[in-house]
């Protein structure tokens, strides 16, 4: 042996020492409290839809790949952009100071091409997460993944096997292609569209009359009750894979087994199922609930609910989830060995929208409805504004709706104001209480809750979230249990049990035909921030007045639900507002600083469903604007 070598040799071993002895010291210490992550955002080949089709992809995938830290771990993550626009990426769901969250033009200028960005926080947290770009429309091309959170202590439930399962949408139809389609016809990707022979049906099942009223109603609404979701065409993923392709999760039988379902899609709500096998769900948005046993539940987007299974036979089991519209589905499976299948359900029928949803009780009381106001069209830029820093791309256009002549406690259906699509005819002051699955529902806490008794006829066991006899409510295949958000309860309060100081009412409002979504009737770029003060609790009442579902989220701030369970009301990070219904839910105002507030559905933010949230006062933040 040389010098050299001697020389190379004990440098060699000193630094295996190094290692050894640094280990040992992080092993005695305990989990470590420091790491970096390190993530590239570009374009890839993919091909889940039958064709090659160029993704944007974090570190060559999609999704990206699940970063899993420890809470309490002080985090360095450096994004670097090989995309030649600008980038970035929202900690979804993550408590972080609000410079680090990641929106374009709230809490930063964003990622330019060709440059790398660190951002530093500390994982305050533990549960299941996600993350995804805030610029453009780039969520829908692949620029997501998942979080999951270890917790300092032990989990108030046991598990054997630990999987995430990332569900998503792919169109091979550029997201801004799609939305340029959408600007122009709004019913454009409705490829179900009701037909002179679906007429002659319903004339068999209601009657000439009956079914000759309904036609016109819709008609003079210039809507269509099979307008469930805005966009057809999708190819349905479970963890980046196709059905074809069958993402599949091993387990040896009796194994418990914790799945956790994050709905990373840009605009599909998911009825999630595995027949053969019971679910608990133990999580939702990262925060632990009181276990729930249920056959099968709906997870609205950017959603995340941790449920455990419990497979006991030596066979495969099917993890079908079906698109609320049933427009295809997403499959994976859970088998003990790789290569087995299960047989997979097939499609249910498609749901049709009520008048329920549009805000009417029933089909009764439609006259006056002919001429409705669309809508008109104004320029919506703003005089000399950068459209990359619009965190909502608020292009579209909007007209004032007037909705302050509506009579909350009994509309007259003949006097409505058309121009406001006739959306708010609730009944603010009553519960129907027979409506509502009373073996889920404390209905001594009801009294807070404001969900709007609109008539009609109702189903049983109503999800009083749905709008009585809406054409939404979720139901289990075979009769199962489906899991509602009055099933939630929080394992331990997150916050004091106390009043809130005010109330903000938030009209999710917009125009289908038009194809625009709004605040309280005004687009993003007309809009003054919502101006909260640090330390309040302020509630949210949120009355949905279209006929599509909204999840609203509100960053850097839990969202404490209201549905009926007092102090031990379930904390999330983005709520449901299904078609005409009202949703109260609390925040308690403690993270200083500017966030982004909006629908998560990726079109509706885009178009105008989006507002700045500025919370004044507390520990001293830098403002970026």
């Amino acid at each position: 042996m040389n010098a050299r070598d001697s020389q190379s040799l004990g440098r060699a071993m000193l630094k295996s020492v190094a290692i050894l002895g640094a280990a040992s010291a992080l092993l005695s210490a305990g989990p470590a409290l420091a790491g970096t992550y390190d993530l590239t955002i570009g374009e890839t080949a993919i091909n889940v839809s039958g064709t090659v089709q160029t993704a944007q992809t974090i570190n060559g995938t999609v999704p990206g790949p699940t970063l899993r830290f420890k809470e309490g771990e002080d985090l360095v993550i450096n994004v670097t952009n090989t995309l030649d626009e600008d980038t970035s990426i929202h900690w979804h769901g993550l408590i972080v100071p609000f410079t680090q969250d990641g929106v374009p033009g709230i809490s930063f200028d964003g990622i330019e091409p060709g440059t790398t960005h660190t951002y530093r926080f500390a994982a305050q947290q533990s549960g299941t997460y996600w993350f995804h770009s805030h610029s453009g429309l780039q969520e829908q091309k692949g620029v997501y993944g998942s979080i999951v959170i270890e917790p300092k202590g032990r989990e108030p439930f046991r598990y054997d096997r630990d999987y995430v399962v990332v569900l998503s949408d792919w169109h091979d139809t550029k997201p801004e292609k799609i939305l340029a389609n959408l600007k122009k016809q709004s019913d454009y990707y409705n490829y179900n569209q009701r037909t002179l022979m679906s007429f002659f049906d319903d004339v068999s099942e209601k009657g000439f009359g009956a079914a000759l009223s309904d036609r016109t109603d819709w008609g003079e609404m210039r809507m269509t009750p099979t307008d469930i979701a805005d966009i057809s065409g999708y190819t349905f993923l479970v963890n980046g894979k196709n059905p074809e392709q069958n993402w599949t999760g091993l387990f040896e039988p009796g194994e418990r087994v914790r799945l956790r379902f994050i709905n990373a899609a840009a605009m599909t709500y998911f009825d999630v199922r595995i027949p053969g096998l019971e679910m608990t769900v133990v999580q939702a948005d990262g925060n632990n609930v009181q276990p729930v046993k249920v056959d099968e539940f709906r997870i609205a987007v950017a959603e995340t609910y941790d449920v455990i299974v419990r497979p006991k036979e030596d066979r495969a089991y099917t993890i079908a989830a079906e698109p609320m519209a049933r427009t295809g589905m997403a499959r994976a499976t859970l088998a003990p060995r790789a290569g087995m299948e299960a047989a997979v359900p097939e499609g249910r029928e498609r749901p049709m929208l009520t008048m329920a949803d549009m805000g009417h009780g029933g089909m009764e009381g439609m006259e006056g409805m002919e001429g409705m106001d669309q809508g008109q069209m104004p320029d919506m830029t703003p005089p000399g504004k950068d459209t990359k820093q619009m965190p909502g791309m608020d292009q579209s256009t909007m007209s004032q709706m007037d909705q302050g002549s509506m009579n909350q406690g009994a509309v007259n259906q003949g006097s409505m104001d058309q121009s406001s699509m006739g959306q708010s005819s609730m009944d603010q002051g009553s519960m129907n209480q027979s409506s509502m699955d009373q073996d889920s529902m404390d209905q001594g806490a009801m009294t807070k809750m404001d969900h709007g008794a609109m008539g009609g006829k109702t189903k049983t066991r109503q999800d009083p979230f749905y709008a009585p006899g809406s054409g939404l409510t979720p139901t289990a295949a075979n009769g199962g249990k489906f899991l509602s958000y009055a099933d939630l309860k929080a394992q331990k309060p997150l916050y004091e049990d106390r009043e809130a100081t005010r109330e903000i009412e938030i009209r999710l409002t917009g125009n289908m035909e038009r194809y625009f979504w709004s605040i309280n009737d005004k687009k993003y770029s007309e809009a003054e921030p919502i101006r909260l003060k640090y330390g309040e609790r302020v509630r949210f009442k949120f009355v949905n007045e279209t006929m599509m579902s909204h999840p609203m989220h509100l960053h850097g701030m839990w969202t404490i639900l209201d549905n009926g369970n007092g102090k031990m009301n379930p904390v999330k990070h983005t709520v449901s507002i299904a078609p005409g219904t009202t949703v109260l839910a609390e925040v308690e105002v403690d993270a200083p600083g500017q966030w982004a507030f909006h629908c998560h559905l990726m079109y509706h933010m885009a178009t105008g469903m989006f507002r700045m949230v500025i919370v004044e006062g507390g520990p001293q933040t830098t403002s970026v604007n």
